[in-house]
């Protein structure tokens, strides 16, 4: 099965895709494209993936991304209520977080969440140094902030690729 299905994962985003756009749930022929496209597109591209990473943790990956959705959600209100309220109070600024984190996986997962959180925004990424540059919309202690990337996000990930 592997060797018809280079990126399994690819394929069915593919077909239910293909399926979605056609609105052909219902038609035999839909399906038939579909699968040939979710054959053949992962095999024509297969060249530009990296290898996949190794997940140690599934279930710190089930975590890792119920954290994520809770801090949007929470982070569109509270980015709703700063909005709202007196721009005089907000306190804007910029950071360097510093990473352990060793798998580019790993180092993408963290920085989307942050960037995915509403408030926070990615600037940069130094790679000799590991250090993620982030803006902040709002933020009174940034050691505080920083401690709180790490222990909500690092920590899981870490976990997660066992790096």
């Amino acid at each position: 099965m592997g060797q018809w299905f280079k990126q399994p994962v690819l394929s069915v985003v593919l077909l239910v895709s293909w399926l979605l756009l056609a609105e052909g749930f219902t038609s035999v022929g839909q399906w038939i494209l579909g699968s040939v496209l979710a054959l053949v597109i992962p095999r024509l591209i297969q060249s530009w993936w990296l290898p996949a990473p190794r997940i140690q943790s599934w279930s710190a990956l089930a975590i890792f991304f119920w954290r994520v959705l809770i801090d949007i959600i929470q982070g569109n209100i509270e980015v709703t209520r700063m909005a709202l309220g007196r721009q005089e109070r907000l306190e804007p600024k910029f950071l360097d977080v510093e990473t352990a984190l060793e798998s580019d996986m790993a180092i993408f997962m963290m920085m989307s969440a942050i960037s995915w959180a509403p408030g926070t925004a990615l600037t940069g990424y130094d790679e000799s140094t590991r250090t993620i540059k982030i803006h902040a919309l709002h933020c009174s202690d940034a050691e505080a902030l920083k401690a709180s990337f790490h222990e909500r996000y690092e920590v899981i990930l870490q976990r997660i690729f066992a790096c």
